[in-house]
């Protein structure tokens, strides 16, 4: 059976899902915990020159920086970071000290490969363990895989790395590239494996390579409660758990427990990582995971959806995270089939409107809102939902996953966005065009409506239910069967920016809040 060890990468991969904002104390407190709890290798965060200093954040200007976060005893456990080739010129790395670093990981994407081995080089000629991470390793054909492990031994790393960095990775690929490194690597040098959970297999890949019969010496990474972007990693506590009862190891658990219960709760609690659809679609199509949340986060879109835009995307451009190239291809997907609605601009020219949303306040404050229908003589919409309370002119919708929520489809009533395909539907407008320019609420459904009849000069506009978002998820909808998961941490940014466009457009239409909102 193999020699195990692990690495923990919590300050690092974990940082994705805090922006590495983990507060130099809980920096501090998570490396002495990992300590105590006998973690062979921890790594503190990234050594990146083009961030600006902050002692609250795990990515690092300079080694001088990094070494204030280290403990005046390190135990048995080595201490590393990582540097992503092109973010650090290796020139300016100090030689290695005894109050310095033990490490250095090198992670690398395969066009970049001939490049980053005389960075390689230049890591251990400093005095630096040197660990190899070939990204994406899934991306590399057997001979191109043999041929960076012969390169490798030229340099003679301290560890080489099969990298699922997707969480794609199936059992039959792991062993047949480990066999692989197994061949032909250098006996010196330790075979080390990093998964993701996009497909929740990142425990039981580890698992196998810890039950081969080897006499290799393997490093395996993971990170306390899992943490890591999308849908985060192998978790230290179940893998030391594992270790523990199957490896003869004696990892100390419960530090890592007091690590969750004490720092890590909060932060998941504000920006949650885990298993998701989603995350399952990117793995399954081998992409990277940040288009998975970008389109997630849309909260507007199915399954399908989701798996038609990854069909779209050109192969080479699923590796590296390109923000704008998924906009436009999650812009190009909503844009299709449209209409020309200047029918319908002409029949609420100079009227009066009502938007009724469905936020709570059109539930708490229904009886205002249809005497006020009563007495007045408004056009009324509904956004996203039918209300059952009042007979509404209008069906406004322009979320995909709401309309098919919808039990009853009231055609003659509906107004959809260019993104909803129904043949039955008569009004459909284009999605792209209805958008604003700022960046949470660029598409919400009550300002991509507030914007489109601004635009079609309505007289004035009375707002229901359009309440802003409130940090307890249970309190932001007409019912409990409409609640979406929002990032505690977008909440108040979207609230601020819908203020602000309700503040822009209120400059060439009169608009006014009906029921009770934050956003007044």
């Amino acid at each position: 059976m193999a020699t195990v060890q692990l690495l923990d990468c919590t300050l690092r991969d974990g940082g994705y899902c805090n922006e590495w904002k983990f507060g130099f104390h809980n920096i501090v407190t998570i490396i002495d915990n990992l300590v105590q709890a006998g973690t062979e290798i921890i790594e503190c965060g990234y050594l990146h020159e083009k961030v600006e200093g902050d002692s609250d954040r795990s990515l690092f200007c300079q080694i001088s920086d990094l070494e204030k976060v280290l403990p005046s005893s390190k135990g048995e456990s080595k201490v590393v970071c990582m540097i992503n080739f092109g973010q650090y010129n290796i020139d300016n790395l100090p030689e290695r000290s005894k109050t310095s670093i033990d490490g250095i990981r090198l992670a690398f994407h395969k066009k970049d490969r001939e490049k980053a081995l005389e960075e390689c080089k230049k890591i251990k000629e400093k005095g630096y363990l040197l660990f190899m991470q070939p990204m994406v390793t899934l991306n590399y054909s057997d001979v191109e895989f043999i041929q960076l492990i012969e390169d490798a031994n030229i340099v003679e790393p301290y560890a080489f790395y099969i990298v699922d960095s997707f969480g794609s990775m199936k059992q039959k690929q792991l062993l047949h590239l480990f066999y692989m490194v197994e061949k032909n690597l250098s006996d010196s040098v330790i075979i080390g494996f990093h998964g993701h959970n996009n497909l929740q297999l990142a425990l039981s890949n580890a698992q196998v390579l810890t039950g081969m019969q080897t006499n290799r010496e393997l490093l395996i990474d993971s990170s306390v409660f899992g943490m890591g972007r999308g849908a985060g990693n192998l978790n230290t506590e179940l893998f030391m758990e594992h270790l523990n009862c199957s490896c003869g190891k004696s990892y100390k658990i419960d530090f890592v427990l007091k690590t969750i219960d004490e720092i890590l709760n909060r932060f998941y609690e504000e920006n949650y990582w885990g298993y998701s659809l989603a995350n399952y679609l990117s793995g399954t199509y081998n992409i990277h995971p940040n288009y998975a949340s970008f389109l997630e986060e849309k909260n507007k879109l199915t399954l399908q959806n989701i798996s038609d835009i990854f069909a779209l995307m050109d192969s080479d451009k699923k590796w590296e995270f390109d923000k704008e190239y998924i906009k436009d291809i999650y812009l190009e997907y909503l844009g299709k089939g449209l209409e020309d609605s200047d029918k319908l601009i002409k029949s609420w020219q100079g009227k009066e409107i009502l938007i009724i949303g469905p936020g709570r306040s059109a539930e708490v404050e229904r009886e205002k809102v249809c005497q006020f229908a009563r007495e007045h003589s408004v056009i009324a919409f509904s956004l996203n939902f039918i209300y059952s309370y009042l007979d509404v002119d209008y069906i406004f919708v322009s979320n995909v996953r709401r309309y098919h929520e919808m039990k009853q489809k009231p055609y003659q009533k509906l107004i959809v966005t260019s993104n909803i395909d129904d043949s039955k539907v008569q009004h459909r407008l284009d999605y792209t065009m209805l958008m604003n320019d700022f960046e949470l609420i660029a598409d919400n459904a009550g300002m991509m409506l507030l914007k489109y009849l601004v635009d079609s000069k309505a007289k004035k506009i009375w707002l229901a239910g359009i309440d802003g978002y409130s940090y307890n998820m249970d309190d932001n909808y007409i019912n409990n069967d409409m609640t979406i998961n929002i990032r505690k941490c977008d909440i108040k940014q979207m609230n601020s920016e819908m203020k602000k466009l309700i503040s822009n457009l209120s400059e060439y239409a009169e608009i006014e809040f009906l029921t009770t909102s934050i956003l007044q």
